[in-house]
């Protein structure tokens, strides 16, 4: 039986919410349905699911105006859905805090492993149910506390979201290791990397904009170009 996991679906197509709800609720998930962005930052508030699948094509608030705002005060992880493969949804729907993204049609397979593997996720950062002695990774002035799941910088505690972190938490442990696009993409997203070279960039942008003086001359997480991404102050 899995876990009582509760999960917030916003879309406002009926069909789309109900093979969805139904795949959760048969997987033992419970749901709460939202059909604008709207309600979905209401329901938030008072549901507080463990995570949101989010369409971008919402009335009153679309999908991205939505996570963002959510993404003001809440690291719970988002899964986008959107009927453009193509083009600028996918880019603004990760630069305002998704996790990941899933193109309409779908099938339901699919998203039931990326629901599964960002519970997985979120559960290591967020659900912290133990209270043990602390193990820390220190590269320069970034320490990453890997039992309370936090990253403090130069003595600041910085928020991050579950895929931030477990970005963080791949590259820190391998300081001056070279991660290509897809190498980043299997061991965080555990899924099978294709064309994941926009997605795994808007999250190391993202992460440069909390951790770099100047994230456009980033010290710590760089860009070997044409290779990947390294963590290690130069």
């Amino acid at each position: 039986m899995t876990e009582q996991y509760r999960i917030l679906v916003a879309d406002d197509e009926a069909s789309i919410v109900d093979i969805i709800k139904t795949a959760l609720i048969s997987a033992g998930y419970a749901v709460v349905t939202a059909q604008n962005g709207e309600d979905a930052c209401r329901l938030l508030a008072e549901t507080k699911p463990h995570l949101i699948i989010m369409d971008v094509m919402m009335p009153r608030c679309n999908g991205i105006v939505a996570t963002a705002r959510i993404r003001s005060d809440s690291n719970v992880p988002i899964l986008m859905l959107s009927a453009k493969a193509e083009g600028d949804d996918r880019v603004l729907g990760l630069e305002s805090g998704a996790d990941d993204y899933l193109v309409k049609p779908f099938y339901t397979g699919e998203l039931m492993a990326r629901v599964r593997a960002l519970l997985r996720r979120y559960d290591d950062l967020g659900s912290i149910r133990e209270d043990r002695s602390p193990s820390a990774i220190t590269v320069g002035d970034a320490t990453l506390d890997t039992e309370q799941k936090t990253l403090t910088m130069r003595g600041e505690r910085v928020r991050l979201t579950a895929t931030e972190y477990k970005i963080l938490e791949v590259m820190m442990s391998n300081p001056g290791r070279v991660f290509s696009a897809e190498q980043l993409y299997s061991r965080v997203w555990d899924s099978e990397a294709y064309a994941v070279e926009n997605t795994v960039m808007v999250h190391i942008r993202r992460i440069r904009e909390k951790i770099e003086l100047d994230p456009k001359r980033p010290e710590y997480l760089r860009v070997k170009w044409g290779i990947g991404y390294v963590f290690g102050k130069e």
